[in-house]
């Protein structure tokens, strides 16, 4: 007679009861297991990500590296060591360039947050010390004991708009002058200075999209020599040692690079011409001039 199938895995009690045999034969514990990846491999990971994202210009080395392996020669490696101090002068630039345009957005909301309390019907050193910092930095706190404990707010402004970024800060600073000492409607002249920012923001943000085609074109043009490259691997004629091996290939090599870089320079001015930020300048730009007297009412 064939025996009855049992379930699999059990349920009910007898789960319970086989988990406890277990358990008790074999002098187990019934505490639970530690969570993994365990709470130190965690802090270990994320330590190492922060480290990769500050120090993102080493990846010239491995590449670098493979690159030497690959054609059998030092040189792509002393271009990457030569590369890396280049890479990190330019993820600098871009980091800067991060923290201006968050700093220009805080001062633009900084002028339509106190704008919109005053109309509310606070207190302009209220209005003023109850907005958060931000992307303003620590100087900001100066910013808020003068408000607060009747400083001088105007100085203040001043003090945290030399940063890149926030010279907006200077035509608040003149509207806070103006409406203190004349007695003129400082909400109005907040909501000017926001909108000078905002327009010209959205105008920057405008050439920006405008340019992308022209940048985009300049990375294709200066990756066109790697797919070369890679064409000509992929056909035998092993480039990378003609290139790195024979003197007509190291000439060819030194020209191409030197005519590589001027190209990119020149393409690079050309579009911050176009955008009308030329070197040396670009922290000039987005500062609003003190509004007239009579113009803040």
């Amino acid at each position: 007679m064939a025996r009855p199938l049992t379930a699999w895995p059990p349920t009910g009690p007898r789960r319970e009861l086989r988990r406890a045999r277990l358990l008790f034969a074999a002098g187990g514990s019934a505490v639970p297991a530690g969570p993994w990846p365990p709470a130190w491999a965690r802090e270990w990971g994320s330590r190492l990500r922060r480290w990769a994202r500050d120090r993102r210009e080493l990846m010239c080395l491995p590449v670098g590296g493979g690159v030497a392996l690959l054609g059998a020669s030092l040189l792509p490696l002393v271009a990457a060591l030569v590369a890396v101090p280049l890479v990190r002068r330019w993820l600098a630039a871009r980091r800067e360039q991060g923290e201006r345009e968050r700093r220009e957005a805080a001062v633009i909301e900084l002028c339509g947050t106190v704008a919109g309390e005053l109309r509310a019907g606070r207190q302009p050193g209220q209005a003023l010390a109850g907005v958060p910092a931000g992307d303003l930095g620590p100087q900001w706190a100066s910013v808020v004991a003068a408000a607060r404990f009747g400083g001088d707010v105007p100085e203040a402004l001043r003090a945290v708009a030399v940063r890149p970024g926030a010279e907006g800060l200077h035509g608040a600073a003149a509207c806070w002058r103006v409406a203190v000492d004349g007695g003129a409607g400082l909400a109005s002249g907040l909501e000017r200075v926001a909108a000078a920012l905002s327009a010209e923001r959205d105008q920057r943000e405008e050439l920006r999209s405008q340019l992308a085609g022209a940048r985009s074109t300049a990375v294709m043009l200066a990756l066109l020599p790697v797919l070369a490259l890679l064409m000509g691997s992929a056909l035998g004629a092993a480039p990378l040692r003609v290139l790195l091996h024979t003197p007509a290939g190291l000439g060819c090599l030194l020209l191409g690079g030197l005519l590589e870089g001027a190209g990119i320079a020149w393409t690079g001015r050309i579009v911050r011409a176009a955008a009308g930020a030329p070197e040396g300048r670009g922290g000039e730009r987005g500062r609003p001039g003190p509004p007239a007297e009579g113009g803040v009412s």
